[in-house]
């Protein structure tokens, strides 16, 4: 484990009000932390589907390049490719330009479990610190009690932050709004959480009704996830266009939107709504809802909170459950 250090200050822009110079990517403000991040950002899993390491590693330049701040990984992604290829992407004076985060992956086990995988996340990513450090899919019931329990994860990001191996810690999940909100109900200082937000969700065991309005309560800043619906089955069905589901995303009260990117076209499209970001009014995002609510109302476009479809190989193995691949996932 690298040695206790102390947090460097924030080495992006601590503006507190929303950036929106034409052809930039909006920066906003990190909740309470003091820190700001780009209005997008981009996904740890779909860097690992890139078709190379070298594929990999032009997409991270190109999206620093374009703006793009806010990094979001998993020790458990592609059994550690992604953080390993992000860290690559990063050397050479890349560190310094983006917010990174990674998520701990102990699904129950304990502190001692949860500290291992930050030592093997640091030296994956190429640094010493984390910006940001989130305990990974809260999707199974009772994951909020073994977080919570004597010797838990949630004690190793009490440690992690006293040491200064990161700046903030959070949680995500992507199953159950109930889970959330019972997580939020210990009281504990997050200083983030990560979400399924999109026009679906709003009409379908919402997280953006049921979550967000508790996130705010409690001053914790929300990131929002799964802007397609996870895979994109959606646009693919021509129910929504792409942009469209991005930027009724972006538009919700988040510091940042993660977007899976596996490749220039996916970074393209979604830098065409995010320079110069224009938010969805109250009406526009109404009409939105309203339009795709017959396609939501079912849950088929959001098959992460009804199926074991999203759910990753490693929680599944704590839970004796077999791993996706011997189900045709």
């Amino acid at each position: 484990m690298p040695a206790t250090r102390t947090i460097r200050p924030p080495h992006v822009s601590t503006r507190t009000t929303l950036r929106l110079t034409p052809g930039e990517i909006p920066r906003r403000p990190f909740g309470r932390t003091g820190a700001t991040v780009s209005a997008l950002g981009m996904g740890g899993f779909h860097l690992g589907l890139a078709g190379s390491e070298r594929e990999s590693t032009a997409l991270v330049h190109a999206a620093i390049d374009a703006g793009i701040t806010f990094f979001d990984n998993a020790w458990e992604y592609h059994e550690g490719k992604s953080e390993v290829r992000l860290g690559k992407a990063l050397a050479g004076g890349r560190r310094q330009q983006v917010f990174l985060m990674t998520k701990v992956c102990t699904h129950g086990r304990d502190a001692k479990t949860a500290m291992r995988q930050l030592e093997e996340s640091l030296r994956r990513l190429k640094t010493d610190y984390l910006d940001l450090w989130q305990v990974h899919e809260v999707a199974y019931a009772g994951d909020p009690e073994r977080h919570f329990m004597k010797g838990g994860v949630i004690e190793a990001l009490d440690r992690a932050r006293e040491k200064g191996l990161v700046r903030f810690v959070g949680f995500t999940g992507h199953k159950d709004p109930a889970l959330h909100l019972q997580m939020l109900s210990y009281g504990y200082p997050f200083d983030s959480c990560q979400l399924p937000l999109n026009c679906f969700d709003a009409t379908f065991r919402s997280f953006e009704q049921q979550v967000l309005p508790e996130l705010a309560r409690q001053s914790i800043t929300a990131i929002g996830m799964k802007s397609m619906s996870g895979e994109g089955q959606p646009v693919k069905a021509r129910v929504v266009k792409a942009a469209e589901a991005l930027r009724y995303a972006m538009s919700l009260p988040v510091a940042v939107t993660v977007s899976g990117i596996d490749s220039m076209k996916v970074l393209r499209q979604n830098l065409k709504v995010a320079r110069g970001f224009r938010p969805m009014g109250a009406l526009e995002m109404d009409a939105l809802r309203f339009r795709v609510a017959p396609h939501a109302m079912d849950g088929r476009f959001e098959l992460y909170k009804t199926t074991a479809k999203h759910e990753a190989d490693e929680g599944r193995k704590q839970r004796g459950y077999p791993p996706m691949s011997e189900l045709g996932g």
